[in-house]
Parts: structure tokens; sequence; C-alpha cells
């Protein structure tokens, strides 16, 4: 072999040896989305129903009209539904079924939840402010709770708030 072609030889191996002991280039990583869940409402039966949705997203909290107490209540919760402690509350047990679901992301854990309610005040007595979708959601949950608590102080003094029956009216 020829001194060129040793040298050469040389040379490459020596690239080579740099090349392999160099450290490798980052590989892309995605972008933390962070903390995340598309929510779903739906009012009344599989025939009439009245849906709604949003994207609650939670660093920060954005996307939803009480964004920072449901983030708050997930947070606490671990991303489970299911573990949000239940508010002390009296619903009227009234059948007006209210199905939900989230689906997302909470801490690199996948997240999916659906359950059927009996009513929007058993909604919010389990699950906070998390399906909270709108306003009018509260102001009607606020309004059915103020009547339950009406109607129980009526129970505790003896009164009757029901409506007079036929057999009460005088013509």
């Amino acid at each position: 072999m020829t001194k060129t072609t040793l040298a050469l030889r040389g040379a490459l191996l020596a690239a080579a040896v740099l090349t392999l002991s160099a450290p490798a280039p980052a590989l892309a990583r995605p972008a933390d989305v962070g903390n995340w869940l598309y929510l779903t409402l739906s009012k009344g039966d599989a025939l009439t129903r009245d849906v709604r949705g949003t994207l609650l997203m939670c660093d920060p909290p954005q996307g939803h009209p009480r964004a920072a107490r449901a983030c708050a209540e997930l947070a606490a919760a671990q991303g489970d539904v299911d573990r949000i402690p239940p508010e002390q509350t009296i619903c009227p047990m009234i059948y007006a079924p209210v199905s939900v679901s989230a689906r997302g992301e909470w801490n690199g854990r996948r997240v999916e939840y659906e359950h059927t309610f009996a009513n929007a005040c058993d909604l919010t007595a389990r699950t906070g402010a998390v399906f909270a979708l709108s306003e009018d959601q509260d102001q009607d949950q606020d309004q059915e709770q103020e009547q339950d608590q009406d109607g129980a102080r009526a129970q505790e003094q003896g009164t009757d708030m029901a409506m007079p029956g036929p057999q009460d009216q005088r013509h």
C-alpha cells in the first residue's frame, strides 16, 4: 500500500471514531400540551338530545366558562372525574337525564369518562364545575337547588308547598 492510501484510511478511521463518539443530536420531542379534556354534555333521551361540547385546557385554564375551578377540581382528583368529592346537596328526584363524557389527557395519562346522571343537580353534585359548560346551566342548577332547599324547609316547618289538588278547588 502506498503512503497516500494509508493516510486516507487513517483519516477515514479517525473521522468514523469522532462521528461515533460525538453526542447524538437531540431528537425533536413533541411539545407538552399539558392537561386537557374534551367535554360533552347532552340533555334528554336519545331522541331529543341537546348536545354541548368544549375543550377544557388547564395549562393555563381556558376554553370553559368555569375553567379555573374545573381545573382545580380535576387537579385535586388527579384527572379522575370519579374521584371528585361529591357536594353535600339535596337534589330533586325528577328524572331528566344528563349524559356526559370526557376524553383527553391528564399528566400524560389518557382519560376517558362517560356517565348518565338522573338530572343536572345530581351531575353538579358529583362532578363539580367540570361539566358546567354554560352560564345558563349554572343558573338552572342554582334555581333547582333553591327550590329543593325551600321544599326541605317547608317540610321541617310542617307546611306543604304543593299546589292545591282538584278536590281543594271550590267553584
